[in-house]
């Protein structure tokens, strides 16, 4: 919790104040049982015939106005503490998101794949709305509950010194109570968010992957895994939801065991002549200033056992380092290549085998080199090494001579790297916004002389030119046009090297054609990642891997004479493209 107290630096006046007149207006709310005991007692006189005939009336409408003037003073002070509260409340948790989304933003590949979406959203939404409600009633209640229920026994004691065994034995035993429940809920409201994860995560696979589901009748297996992982929330939910409900009634039934305790000795005490009627009620009322604050205070622990089960899920992602190794070493290695790989080997985790094994190469500067090999054989990792979205488990992998993992080298690559991903992810806004991303001062010259070499003028004429909308998702465009998109925003930014990872598997091969050809004619380093055997053919130098080992390097006229494994891709696609052709 270190850490989340730390953003309350800021807000620490308003941390203060709310607590401050919280406790001005308890003081006032303490003062009422002493005033409704002169009224009483001094007010009303004795009661005869069921009636106050030597009543000072005069009297009791000025301590009625005093009430009143109380209220007043107190409604003043409660308004400005819940003001208070409310904005350390909102400031704290605004600022805790914005880091919590910045930590997100600096987190390596492996670290989200590790935490998962679905995670990372609990972590953002619900842990952070249960934070914020949490210290909202934190700064409004924790001090004023207690304060009235020890100043109640304070002042029962100035009124009735023998009253204290009654009202301290229920506080005493009140206290063990609200502590048990806070004892025993907070590992079970960890759990609770934990199960709320999974549900999320059911959630979104549904969503994202609807076409797919429908298209192999699983919505029975998914309503069955969604069901079962929704009941377990539930069954948690109302496990703890009982424990922490049993504290409101027990806590009235203890209250009022020692309120009728209090009015039978009171009344004792009254026919005795040991105490006066105002006394007995000015203790009852005191007694009902403890019973409220005692359920408040019992309701505060459940909130706030709830937030600070949230905040330490919070404080873990802040705290987490991106796992990206950085090095301080930045001498230049002596080596004429643009961008080599030297014994590179890859793994996505501990323990599992290598996904790139002794991987070993060098491209120049202005090469096209393209990466080609069965699903899984490492292509998409073997590029993702270049602007090091992961990093090597051995060897190195080196850009103008100097090391990937070098301090400093991760901005200074990723400015001069364009990257187009395998799925093709547009956001929400217009198609200029998109293409902005590559470069954000390009001109709208520069904008459409990209998308030009991207293939993807002619529709975005069609739909608008740069203003032309783009759905969340990009879901008012092809596949195709998606792709094209992508690349015209990676081209944007003039990469020195552009990553194109299999970025044409939706397009026909006549604009795939088209696109490589105008690739071929940019001064600048390209890798092509496909399955097609005709978008690397080109390709100054070409890289087949099989089972994360490169098993031939070289142009395709050498690998057909040398590679075994891309004789088999070429003469398969071949033969499928002159069937088509047919």
């Amino acid at each position: 919790m270190k850490k989340i107290l730390t953003y309350f630096k800021p807000y620490k006046w308003q941390a203060l104040l709310g607590p401050l007149f919280k406790l001005l207006e308890a003081t006032f709310e303490l003062l009422v049982p002493f005033v409704v005991a002169m009224i009483v007692d001094n007010g009303l006189g004795e009661l005869v015939n069921g009636g106050y005939p030597n009543a000072d009336k005069r009297y009791v409408a000025w301590m009625c106005l005093l009430l009143a003037a109380f209220g007043l003073v107190g409604l003043a002070f409660s308004v400005t503490a819940q003001y208070f509260s409310a904005r350390a409340a909102t400031g704290v948790s605004a600022r805790v998101r914005s880091d919590l989304f910045k930590k997100l933003q600096s987190l390596s590949y492996k670290d989200i794949d590790k935490m998962g979406e679905a995670t990372m959203l609990t972590r953002m939404t619900s842990d952070v709305d249960k934070m914020q409600t949490g210290i909202n009633l934190f700064l409004r209640l924790l001090l004023r509950s207690p304060f009235i229920v020890f100043g109640a026994l304070v002042c029962a004691c100035i009124i009735d010194p023998s009253s204290f065994g009654v009202f301290g034995g229920a506080i005493a035993v009140l206290a063990i109570v609200v502590y048990a429940v806070m004892f025993i809920c907070m590992p079970l409201y960890k759990k609770t968010q934990n199960r709320l994860d999974k549900v999320l995560l059911s959630t979104r696979e549904n969503l994202t992957g609807a076409r797919v589901l429908r298209a192999f009748c699983k919505e029975e297996d998914e309503r069955a895994l969604f069901h079962e992982r929704n009941g377990g929330l539930t069954k948690e939910k109302k496990f703890v939801g009982g424990i922490a409900a049993i504290t409101n009634p027990l806590t009235y039934v203890l209250v009022n065991l020692a309120t009728i305790l209090l009015l039978w000795t009171g009344a004792i005490r009254v026919e005795s002549g040991a105490l006066t009627q105002g006394k007995v009620v000015a203790l009852y009322n005191l007694m009902g200033q403890i019973l409220i604050e005692l359920i408040k205070l019992a309701n505060l622990i459940v909130t706030v056992a709830k937030a600070a089960a949230s905040a330490e899920r919070i404080e873990t992602v802040l705290k987490m380092q991106p796992s990206l190794d950085v090095i301080e070493d930045k001498e230049e290695t002596e080596n004429d290549a643009f961008i080599s790989f030297d014994g590179v080997c890859a793994r996505y985790n501990e323990g599992a085998e290598d996904a790139l094994s002794d991987l070993t190469f060098n491209v120049k500067r202005g090469e096209t080199v393209g990466v080609i090999g069965g699903t899984g054989s490492g292509k998409t990792t073997l590029v993702n090494l270049i602007p090091h979205f992961y990093d090597v488990s051995e060897g190195k992998v080196t850009v103008n001579g100097m090391d990937v993992r070098c301090e400093g080298m991760q901005v200074f690559l990723r400015e001069r790297i364009g990257v187009v991903p395998q799925k093709a992810k547009l956001f929400k806004g217009t198609v200029r916004e998109n293409l902005l991303w590559g470069r954000a001062d390009a001109t709208d010259e520069e904008l459409m002389q990209a998308a030009k070499i991207a293939q993807a003028e002619d529709f975005i004429l069609e739909k608008g030119e740069l203003d032309a909308p783009v759905e969340q998702g990009g879901k008012n465009f092809s596949g195709g046009q998606k792709q094209r998109l992508t690349v015209a925003r990676a081209l944007a930014r003039n990469p020195e090297i552009l990553i194109l990872d299999d970025s044409s598997s939706a397009l026909d091969y006549a604009t795939d054609a088209a696109l490589r050809k105008e690739i071929r004619n940019l001064k600048t380093t390209v890798f092509v990642v496909s399955q097609r055997a005709s978008s690397v053919r080109d390709a100054d130098k070409i890289i087949v891997l099989d089972d994360g080992k490169a098993v031939g390097i070289g142009t395709h006229e050498q690998l057909m004479q040398t590679c075994e494994v891309y004789r088999e891709i070429y003469f398969s696609q071949y033969e499928a493209e002159k069937e088509v052709g047919a």
